[in-house]
């Protein structure tokens, strides 16, 4: 079985430039476009069915994530292709234009949309749509089981009957009637089950423009696609559509004489009945939603007429103005007492046991007779710098990003967006940006990525130039460790991990502010505009699935992170082994470096050898810490250290006091991004220009920061 994507325009299925093309291997191969809302178990169907068979990309000329896979089902292979989440198809954002055009220009053998039983009637809105369209559309109705929590009862039967369309239901996260969604689906493709959609009756004034303009049409058009839905989309004046028909017929339709008399005959039409061209949407809108309600009062029963009283009562608090933002703040403080309270016993038990291997393998080299040189490339250069990153890193990780992952299983994260909304609105940007900003806590590149949910391109790079300032998994240990050594070391008991989870907590609020006032300045210069509207749902709360989320989180991010540190820092140990063992002139070149370094680096609170790290650093930030260890040791090799106690104390003999703790996290929280974010920067703006602005941008607020906190202390003589 071969899947194959053609950015051409001239492909077999279709010519439209943006539409994914997929190849059949053979006639019998079936494309199956899944479609639905955002959060109504749409990928959960897919990742059910495909498995491990998957491909993900990006569909032509856009930067929207595409998934296909492939699924076989009574000798026939099912290639399920995973369209964007939207709420509509009348094209709004990028999102509602991919999915229109692959449903429409894609040439599926069948349309499933998803839709979430618990808020079926809002869901409703896109079957509607995606029926005008195509006549071979499934509804999946998911979820079942947790409208079932919530005593709604939905008659698929008659829903079905209303609709026209074959309706099946299913719960997808226990794998609950995928069978029967398959079966249904093979059946409709291979012409078992006649479908008569529902026709959507516009009022009388539109009726008539359509039924004038719709023979017209369908003498180009043939059996090519729904000519209905074209002429409504004509009298819509749908720019993009356009673009769209172009492409796809290789003509353009308002430019045929009998197309172009007949769509002014019939605007003519529309006016003369009081339709003007900026109420036909509405019009079109508000009957669509009425026939979504209508359905829903016979379809669907709710045995509580207040079952979302729940949600709503947990909504009143957690997004209120009063309460939203403190109980947002306790709970980023929780989960960072969790992480570090956790993380202490582990990490000290990873690091006995990695540095005793060491040990063991250094009286190997020894005892072999190895060259010296070998032993401290190997052992005290990337052996140990491994071993600390791991130790470090790994037990942190484990436990923040599971956390993290229930939050978002739960539904708390748009809450989270909703709350901040009105900040990012005020500095003139995204509401999105909360998301990814929430994304870049884990990993910034992800976070990078993550923005490509933000519609307006202006927006988008906002979200881009400023997801640095949050810091990401690789700069908690340095962020962690400092804290540790030098703000909450004279605490005494549990009292310790708390202390040092409200500090880093302040740390991280200082972040958010930057970003908005980053976003704020950028806003006012190099990409002026104001901030776009977008509808934001709120989802359910659901309880998460522990299990899949712990093993979810630890196989996809922790282990990938992980990954990501170790082949960073192998390479990289090597690097700083030479540098901290080659001399000349009577020094290493690494003194020298940070010698030459260290005139500026003390205007901004630091020493030559903490920012020497910094840009040795630039790989990956998890290996900041070793190198400044493996600096400050004089025989350029990382040390065993015990206990973060005996760390402060090499510290504080290489000059370190409080203000250059300060100085070192806000430099670990607002310098440049690390070399993936950056190569992944390039990748979703294709601008070396943007690329080098994400760079220097927080370079430059990190070291204009750093001066300015640094000359005040100094000026007010606090150190």
């Amino acid at each position: 079985m071969r899947l194959s994507i053609k950015s051409t325009g001239t492909g077999v299925l279709c010519g439209c430039d943006n539409v994914l093309q997929i190849e059949k291997e053979t006639a019998q191969d079936k494309v199956i476009a899944l479609a639905g809302n955002p959060n109504v178990g749409k990928s959960t169907v897919f990742n059910s069915l495909t498995g491990m068979n998957q491909h993900t990309g990006n569909w032509p000329g856009k930067t929207v994530a595409n998934a296909q896979g492939i699924y076989r089902y009574k000798d026939t292979n099912f290639i399920l292709v995973d369209i964007p989440g939207t709420y509509s198809l009348m094209a709004n954002s990028e999102e509602e234009e991919i999915a229109r055009d692959f449903i429409c220009f894609g040439e599926p053998d069948a349309v499933v949309v998803v839709a979430d039983a618990t808020c079926l009637e809002r869901n409703l809105n896109l079957v509607l749509q995606t029926m005008e369209i195509s006549g071979r559309v499934v509804l999946c109705v998911n979820l079942l089981d947790e409208a079932k929590k919530k005593k709604i009862h939905i008659n698929l039967g008659l829903l079905s009957q209303k609709l026209g369309i074959p309706v099946v239901g299913t719960s997808a996260r226990s794998g609950k009637g995928l069978h029967g969604l398959m079966d249904t689906v093979e059946a409709l493709t291979q012409d078992d089950i006649e479908t008569a959609p529902l026709k959507i009756t516009y009022g009388k004034e539109i009726e008539e423009a359509v039924t004038m303009l719709q023979p017209a049409i369908e003498q180009i058009l043939g059996k090519r696609l729904n000519s209905r839905w074209v002429a409504l989309k004509l009298l819509d004046g749908d720019e993009s559509l356009l673009t769209s028909l172009k492409n796809y017929l290789g003509k353009d339709i308002p430019e045929d004489e009998t197309v172009s008399a007949r769509l002014r005959e019939a605007k003519e039409y529309l006016e003369q009945g009081g339709i003007s061209n900026e109420s036909y949407r509405d019009r079109i809108v508000t009957q669509i939603i009425e026939t979504c309600e209508a359905i829903g009062r016979e379809a669907i029963v709710y045995e509580e007429k207040e079952y979302a009283e729940r949600d709503w009562k947990i909504d009143k608090i957690l997004t209120s103005k009063v309460t939203g933002i403190p109980i947002m703040l306790l709970m980023l403080l929780g989960i960072f007492w969790i992480t570090i309270t956790g993380a202490n016993v582990p990490s000290e038990l990873i690091a006995n046991g990695l540095f005793w291997a060491g040990d063991r393998l250094m009286e190997f080299f020894h005892w072999i007779s190895a060259p010296s040189w070998v032993t401290g490339l190997l052992v005290e250069g990337i052996y140990r710098t491994l071993a600390w990153v791991v130790s470090v890193m790994l037990p942190p990780m484990a436990i923040f990003f599971p956390l993290f992952t229930l939050l978002e299983d739960l539904g708390y994260l748009p809450r989270i967006a909703f709350n901040l909304d009105n900040f990012f609105r005020k500095a003139n940007a995204h509401g999105k940006q909360a998301l990814t900003m929430c994304m870049g806590f884990g990993c910034n590149a992800c976070g990078v990525i993550g923005c490509r949910i933000i519609d307006s391109p202006r927006e988008r790079l906002i979200a881009i130039l400023t997801n640095n300032f949050v810091p990401c998994n690789g700069r908690f240990p340095t962020l962690i460790a400092v804290i540790t050594m030098f703000f909450t070391a004279a605490v005494a008991g549990p009292f310790k991990s708390l202390a040092s989870a409200l500090t880093l907590t302040a740390v991280i609020v200082f972040g958010v502010s930057m970003t908005m006032l980053i976003s704020k300045f950028l806003s006012r210069t190099l990409l002026k505009g104001l901030p776009s509207s977008f509808n934001l749902e709120l989802p359910p709360y659901r309880r998460p699935q522990i299990g899949r989320v712990i093993v979810r989180s630890i196989l996809d991010r922790t282990l990938f992170v992980l990954r990501r540190a170790v082949v960073v820092a192998a390479p990289a140990g090597l690097v700083i082994w030479f540098l901290a063992n080659i001399q000349a002139g009577g020094m290493s070149l690494l003194a020298q470096c940070a010698g030459f370094l260290d005139p500026f680096a003390r205007l901004l609170g630091l020493d030559g050898y903490i920012l020497m790290a910094f840009i040795l650093g630039f790989p990956a930030n998890e290996i900041v810490v070793p190198i400044i260890i493996m600096s400050y040791t004089a025989t350029g090799a990382l040390t065993d250290y015990e206990s973060l106690t005996q760390l402060r104390a090499l510290f504080i003999s290489h000059g370190w006091t409080w203000l250059t703790a300060v100085c070192t996290m806000l430099f670990s929280l607002l310098h440049w991004p690390c070399g993936t974010t950056c190569l992944t920067i390039k990748e979703e703006t294709q601008s070396v220009k943007w690329t080098l602005l994400s760079f220097a941008i927080p370079t430059i607020t990190g070291i204009l920061v750093c001066f300015l906190v640094a000359s005040t202390a100094r000026i007010l003589r606090l150190a």
